[in-house]
């Protein structure tokens, strides 16, 4: 029996490697037992039920809520998991039981799908329903995922308890905290593996708030109930000192440790260990959270924990990315003027944008954006209040570090780059000192990676 609970999650490009996950997750260590296991999707299947998420190519919601043929995208969804079942017959899935499941779970969406577009249709309902479709077909691909998982474990000969958080069949009014106490009381954990859906159903709608983080935030609401000795991310690559696709395989190494400071930082600019509104109940709870690589279980990976800082002054991570945009606002009456960032910071609000960096000057203010939430309207509406305002494709370079509080890093930095003849946009480094920003031009950020790297690594 093993003593020490944990909650673990599984993301989707992991569970797509299923026999991996069964071989150095479910049977590595001890015992298969006392284990709670909340997968995602398959690698692709949330993106042709809602959206792609990087791409934003549309799926099924988006020709729902455009009034167009769902009941074909559906079905095509459906020919997708079966064909996903075919390839897992071979780890001992019934695959004619399987593809029924998917023809019985498919018969009630549409049904809800036929009933919610009928209510769009009358006129009175509108951003409700849609919320409730998106909710309804994100849950498709997590109890696919469970239910296959589960499966093949029974026909192991495991206790495999599948937890279907999604609710489909439960009409009760229940929030999503309130769900995971009431299905987690029912159940021998010390005597079970459970298989949860990612998705959980509640009166509240884990996608209003949270949206694609969602099996995250499911897996962090079970933890911080449960109160595991451990909260595991098993992902499909170590947390490195840099992209070992950037700096080359030899050029980093796997971060030991780190806290949830510096876990926030790295969602920050994409680089996510952890969704931030995931993270912080574990914070809180003083739950350690452990990333471990999927295909290396002998690892044991990156631990994160509350109170953590190296004793040893240095940077821990270089990331980044070069999806991002740089806004210059500029006028000269900003110049002792008290208020001016107020009026930015409230067109930003209007427009539902938020930063990931921002620095000043006596008559100008540049903030950094994601590329993708850029709104021509943010920009016309800050030209009606500032003089010049302009815009350009930038990429953002990060030094992270629980203890980088050392003379000479920032000097060490800056010659790192000219010396590879990088040009610094602009650069940021608050009080703290976790985390130091530096702008540069779109196409130089992997150069920028790369100089960092060999300088600081």
């Amino acid at each position: 029996m093993n003593t020490r609970l944990t909650v673990e999650k599984i993301g989707g490009t992991s569970m797509s490697a299923l026999k991996d996950v069964i071989d150095n997750i479910v049977f590595y260590g001890d015992s298969p037992y006392n284990r709670i296991l909340v997968v995602s999707a398959f690698s692709g299947v949330t993106n042709i039920l809602l959206e792609n998420k990087k791409t934003k190519a549309p799926g099924v919601y988006h020709r729902f809520a455009k009034g167009e043929d769902y009941r074909t995208a559906l079905n095509e969804v459906s020919v997708e998991l079966k064909r996903l079942n075919a390839v897992y017959g071979e780890l001992g899935l019934d695959v004619t039981w399987a593809d029924a499941q998917i023809d019985q779970h498919m018969a009630k969406a549409i049904v809800y799908l036929d009933s919610a577009s009928t209510m769009l249709a009358s006129g009175y309902l509108n951003e409700g329903v849609l919320l409730a479709a998106r909710e309804i077909l994100a849950s498709i691909g997590e109890t696919h995922s469970a239910m296959v998982l589960a499966a093949i474990l029974k026909t192991r000969g495991l206790n495999a308890v599948l937890v279907d958080m999604a609710g489909f069949d439960d009409s009760r009014a229940m929030t999503i905290d309130e769900r995971i106490k009431d299905v987690f009381a029912k159940i021998d954990l010390p005597n079970s593996i459970c298989i949860v859906t990612g998705y959980a159903k509640g009166t509240e709608g884990i996608m209003r708030e949270f949206d694609r983080g969602y099996s995250e935030v499911t897996f962090s609401k079970i933890a911080s109930i449960l109160r595991p000795d451990e909260a595991i991310i098993h992902k499909e690559y170590h947390l490195s000192t840099a992209d070992p696709n950037i700096v080359g395989i030899d050029n980093v190494h796997p971060v030991g440790n780190t806290n949830y400071d510096i876990a926030d930082q790295l969602a920050d600019v994409g680089m996510e260990a952890i969704h931030p509104k995931a993270a912080k109940p574990l914070e809180m709870a003083g739950i350690h959270l452990r990333i471990k690589n999927t295909f290396e279980p002998a690892h044991p990976g990156t631990l994160i924990t509350r109170q953590y800082v190296s004793q040893l002054k240095r940077v821990e991570v270089i990331t980044g990315t070069d999806k991002q945009l740089l806004i210059d606002i500029y006028d000269p009456l900003m110049t002792g003027n008290v208020g001016s960032d107020l009026i930015i910071m409230e067109i930003f609000a209007a427009h539902q944008v938020s930063y990931t960096f921002k620095s000043t000057s006596a008559n100008s203010i540049s903030i950094v954006i994601w590329e993708n939430d850029f709104k021509e309207a943010l920009i016309t509406d800050l030209r009606t209040k500032f003089e010049r305002v302009k815009h350009e494709p930038v990429s953002m370079v990060c030094l992270l570090g629980t203890n980088m509080d050392q003379p000479g890093l920032l000097a060490k930095s800056t010659a790192a780059l000219a010396r590879d003849e990088i040009n610094i946009l602009a650069a940021g480094l608050a009080y703290g000192r976790v985390n130091i920003q530096f702008v540069v031009p779109r196409d130089q950020f992997k150069a920028s990676v790369i100089a960092l790297n060999k300088a600081l690594g």
